[in-house]
């Protein structure tokens, strides 16, 4: 069923702590007709809605670029209206879908049907990328970039018949597409050279903790610097997603401005919380593509966001079932649900001293906006649509099973306190979580961008 649709109210937020554009100010800003319409001090009229933000951190809505929704045809772990949901609770107000989906999307007729499930049943804003493998280059080539996100490409092991290994595709994708291309690097040649190894010495028997030893830092590397080559020789717009490795970082300039970038990089929530020695306690639940490596690469990877090698930090959400995650190792298919806690767990990197409140807002916002050309989203300005979260940074909570939102009902932070909770959610002018409780008369709106 369809999510109905409501006349927009005029919203005031009152004395809030406003974390943007390297700077926080206290201030009250007012929300008209889904768009920020005035910031200032001292906010002296009516509206049909008044908020005390009063103690509260107020940020640009964090937009997530790599998601998996799971929407269509794997909705038995989630959908687009769960997931939105969920990552609306967390202060997520727009996410860029990816297209392993199933059927995968490879045309732009079922790129189109992305979008109008979307434009029904999300409560955030939205935007679908439209998926490359080894022989559908025309139809990539089809793709509006002032409509669509990106490209993306699986430069390793995927689903259904999305890894595109074949030389002659790359370079033709690297050096005619019309947008920004999004890549998985992984090598799959020396994963499976990896695996058959283990295989051999250790038969049925291996375990989540082999993981990163299998899907070796090598891996990644050969990848993601065959990626930076083939970007640098066609000067593709080139994003490399979820940097699971110190030695990466180094693939990434920060001597230029980033709206000046062809080549950027992402950063995952799971890559900058756990490293290998949580296998022992949580096994499968942190089993990722790329996987969760070592100490020393988080710390390093954390670096590179703080040092902008690293421009932008995500989620990468991918649900799996509770039934699926405790299969052997073997067999558990990779990801987990992230949306819901990613802010909490960067806010409570902060109050470990490891990242400014700025930084955050920085990586999860302003920085996407930019990366993506995107239209009027990303930053807390007047005449910028409000998409916007507020934060108490100390509200405890306690993630458990049973204040999980995600359909496929767990999280890989499962018994974890965090100091800070998202208490209010505005997605384009709309609140649509707030304290628990959310609004649903207005739907999210497609993401565009200015290319």
């Amino acid at each position: 069923m369809a999510l109905s649709r409501s006349n927009m109210k005029t919203i005031l937020i009152k004395s809030a702590s406003i974390v943007n554009e390297g700077k926080i100010i206290v201030a009250d800003l007012l929300i008209k007709d889904g768009f920020i319409t005035k910031i200032a001090p001292v906010i002296d009229q009516s509206a049909d809605q008044e908020i005390n933000a009063e103690g509260l951190y107020l940020f640009p809505g964090m937009i997530d670029d790599q998601v998996h929704f799971r929407e269509p045809g794997l909705t038995h772990k989630a959908d687009i209206f769960t997931e939105s949901m969920a990552a609306v609770a967390g202060g997520i107000t727009s996410f860029m879908e990816m297209p392993n989906t199933v059927p995968n999307t490879l045309t732009q007729e079922l790129l189109a049907d992305k979008y109008s499930i979307a434009s029904e049943m999300s409560l955030a804003n939205y935007s679908f990328f439209m998926g490359a493998s080894n022989n559908n280059l025309d139809e990539v080539l089809k793709t509006d970039p002032k409509q669509v996100c990106g490209i993306k490409v699986f430069m390793g092991s995927s689903t259904g018949n999305m890894l595109v290994d074949n030389q002659t595709v790359l370079e033709n994708i690297f050096k005619e597409a019309p947008m920004l291309v999004a890549t998985h690097c992984e090598d799959e040649k020396t994963i499976q050279r990896n695996l058959a190894l283990f295989k051999a010495q250790y038969g049925d028997q291996l375990t989540p903790a082999m993981h990163p030893l299998i899907r070796s830092e090598e891996a990644c590397y050969i990848s993601s610097s065959m990626a930076v080559e083939l970007a640098k020789k066609h000067n593709t717009r080139l994003h490399i997603l979820h940097i699971s490795t110190a030695k990466e970082v180094g693939l990434f300039d920060n001597t230029i401005p980033l709206i000046d970038k062809r080549i950027t990089a992402e950063a995952c929530i799971h890559h900058l919380w756990f490293d290998d020695s949580d296998y022992h306690e949580k096994g499968n639940w942190i089993k990722w593509n790329p996987a969760v490596k070592t100490a020393e690469d988080k710390a390093g990877i954390l670096q590179g966001v703080l040092n902008d090698h690293i421009d932008i930090i995500a989620t990468d959400h991918a649900p799996h079932t509770i039934e699926e995650k405790e299969l052997p190792y073997i067999h558990a298919p990779s990801g987990g649900p992230l949306v819901q806690h990613a802010i909490s767990v960067l806010l409570e990197m902060h109050l470990q001293g490891k990242i400014s409140l700025e930084k955050i807002a920085e990586k999860t916002a302003h920085n996407v906006a930019t990366c993506f050309n995107l239209d009027k989203r990303g930053f807390i300005r007047e005449g910028y649509w409000a998409d916007l979260f507020l934060v108490n940074l100390n509200d405890p909570y306690k993630v458990t099973r049973q204040n999980v939102l995600y359909k496929c009902g767990w999280s890989p932070f499962e018994g974890q306190t965090f100091r800070a909770e998202v208490t209010h959610t505005f997605v384009s002018g709309n609140l649509a979580y707030m304290k628990g409780k959310f609004t649903t008369n207005e739907t999210g709106k497609r993401l565009t961008f200015n290319r």
